[in-house]
């Protein structure tokens, strides 16, 4: 019996509470017909299903005209709620197509969260009530979540081409071999791949953009590098190549503190840098909100600031003749 009176309730209309709130209002049904701007069977029918949904009469006919029941004032307080509900969906609406607020999800692929962080600061600095989240994980990872819907936006240096997205380039990405400062390569100029073939390279885990440009490059040169560990992080890879387990390929804009620092030494490989781009991506058939909207043009037109100083290659000086 609950089970059939809450189907029952589930297939109740805002047209139908509307009608019962205009005969309360009115007291009659002429009344509330005049009020709806329809006829008075119209209305009828409409306290009929409303009655024939709650299982009970809603009104009560009087000397003094229509008298809500027990069961009329339940539903007429169950319409207040609904109401209710529905302005405040209708103010939070007003907020979303506004700048005043608003929630925005941007991925971010793991190698750009040495830069991202600052962008996305600096926009909410200046848009306070925009509620930001930020999500970092692979490339892998981060266009899943693109194409589940799951964010708004992403960062990337290779939007996805198994589904169609918008894109809007920011800025220049390279790539760099490094090694410890004490390698047997460090000191040496214009190193050919062929050079680097006995070498054991740190690998970033499958799904990592920087793995598929690694073997990309090592591919168009004919080469099958030695594999070491296979690493999912940066920050770890650069650990290991300090600690001497192997040199990697990596995005040059997370290594520029410890290159500076003498940590870590950017190997002179002819070809490189490997010089790909930031774009901030969405899905094509995704309608932002101005807040997101707000977020693409932002990292669209000023990402760049907030791009790392890649480290510059120290060339040995001419001797003067």
């Amino acid at each position: 019996m609950k089970e059939k009176l809450n189907r029952e309730m589930r297939r109740v209309t805002l047209k139908q509470l509307r009608a019962l709130e205009a005969v309360v209002k009115t007291g009659s049904l002429s009344g509330a017909a005049q009020e709806m701007h329809v006829t008075p069977p119209a209305i009828a029918l409409q306290i009929r299903q409303l009655e024939a949904a709650a299982g009970m009469p809603l009104f009560q006919r009087t000397g003094q005209g229509l008298r809500t029941t027990d069961g009329g004032r339940e539903m007429l307080s169950t319409a207040a709620l609904i109401h209710d509900a529905l302005a405040e969906c209708g103010e939070a609406l007003e907020t979303l197509r506004g700048m005043d607020g608003g929630r925005v999800s941007v991925g971010v692929v793991s190698t750009a969260k040495y830069f991202a962080p600052r962008a996305i600061a600096a926009f909410a600095k200046t848009h306070p009530k925009v509620e930001m989240q930020l999500h970092i994980g692979n490339r892998a990872e981060m266009i899943e979540a693109l194409r589940n819907y799951d964010l708004d936006l992403a960062i990337t240096s290779r939007p996805p081409e198994d589904f169609e997205v918008e894109s809007a380039e920011f800025g220049d990405h390279p790539h760099i071999i490094i090694g410890p400062p004490d390698h047997r390569l460090a000191r040496r100029r214009r190193i050919a791949f062929a050079d680097l073939a006995m070498e054991t390279f740190l690998l970033r885990e499958n799904g990592s953009g920087t793995r598929h440009l690694m073997q990309q490059l090592f591919s168009e040169a004919g080469l099958n590098p030695n594999r070491g560990m296979e690493i999912g992080s940066n920050e770890t890879i650069k650990q290991s190549v300090m600690a001497g387990l192997g040199i990697a390929l990596i995005s040059a804009h997370t290594v520029c503190a410890e290159i500076q620092d003498g940590r870590l030494v950017p190997f002179d490989v002819r070809g490189l840098p490997m010089v790909r781009r930031w774009y901030v991506v969405k899905r094509k058939d995704k309608r932002l909100l101005p807040a997101a909207h707000a977020v693409w043009d932002f990292l669209a037109s000023s990402g760049a600031r907030y791009l790392p100083e890649a480290p510059r290659l120290k060339r040995p000086r001419r001797k003067r003749t």
